[in-house]
C-alpha cells in the first residue's frame, strides 16, 4: 500500500511539473487556421465592405488556448505593432497573395523591434476576432519569443 501511494504521488507531482512547464501549450502550423470561411458584409459605420470570419470547428477550440505557432515577422506601423504571417512579405495577405487566415496580429506585454521577414515562433493566449475591423482576425496576447 505504501509504494502505490508514493507512485501515485510521483506521477501526480510529473502531471503537475508539465503543466507547470507549459506541456499545456499547443504548437500549431498554418494549416491549423484554414478552418475558417469569410463573408463580405457592409459595416455601416465605416461605409465600406469587410470580409468577417467564420471559424470552424478547428479553429474554435483554440479561442483562448495557449499556442505557439512560427513564422515571418511583419511591421504594420512605426509605433511596433507586428504582426506573424505565414509568408514573406512579398507574399503576404495584404500583397494578395494569401488569406486573412495567414496572419496573425501580435500583442506583446513589453515593446519589441523585428526587422521584415524574420523568422521566429511565437507563443501566447489567441483570441479570435470576428467584429472588429480595426484587428485581424487572429490575435495573439500577451506575446514571448519562442525560438
Amino acid at each position: 500500500m505504501g509504494k502505490q501511494i508514493i507512485i501515485i504521488a510521483m506521477l501526480l507531482a510529473g502531471i503537475q511539473l508539465a503543466t507547470a512547464q507549459g506541456f499545456d501549450t499547443k504548437r500549431i502550423t498554418w494549416n491549423d487556421l484554414k478552418d475558417v470561411r469569410f463573408k463580405k458584409r457592409l459595416n455601416i459605420e465605416l461605409g465600406m465592405f469587410f470580409l468577417y470570419p467564420t471559424f470552424g470547428p478547428k479553429v474554435a477550440v483554440l479561442d483562448g488556448r495557449e499556442l505557439i505557432i512560427k513564422g515571418y515577422t511583419i511591421p504594420i506601423d512605426t509605433e511596433g505593432t507586428f504582426v506573424v504571417s505565414q509568408n514573406p512579405m512579398a507574399m503576404c495577405f495584404f500583397c494578395g497573395k494569401a488569406g486573412p487566415e495567414s496572419m496573425i496580429q501580435l500583442k506583446f506585454a513589453k515593446a519589441h523591434h523585428f526587422k521584415t521577414d524574420e523568422i521566429h515562433s511565437f507563443k501566447g493566449r489567441l483570441r479570435l476576432n470576428t467584429n472588429n475591423v480595426n484587428e485581424l482576425n487572429y490575435i495573439l496576447e500577451d506575446v514571448e519569443i519562442e525560438d
